[in-house]
């Protein structure tokens, strides 16, 4: 059984996992032809991504790491 101390430990670290991850805003999002888009708003740039991509951004990684380039303005 883990004592008060460390389940606090646990707790705050993962306080502050969320707090370090990057947020992921699904700001629009198209069906056409069974292909699934999503424009997504990622640190204030803006992003096209697939249903994959927009796993992945929601796990964790960043738009850089899935060399992603900024979508452009409409």
């Amino acid at each position: 059984m883990a004592s008060p101390v460390a389940r606090e430990k646990s707790r705050r670290a993962a306080v502050k996992k969320a707090l370090d991850r990057h947020k992921v805003y699904v700001t629009a999002q198209s069906f056409s032809g069974g292909t699934y888009q999503a424009r997504v708003l990622v640190d204030g740039e803006a992003y096209w991504v697939d249903e994959f991509r927009l796993s992945q951004l929601r796990q964790g990684l960043t738009p850089a790491e899935l060399e992603l380039t900024p979508a452009a303005d409409d």
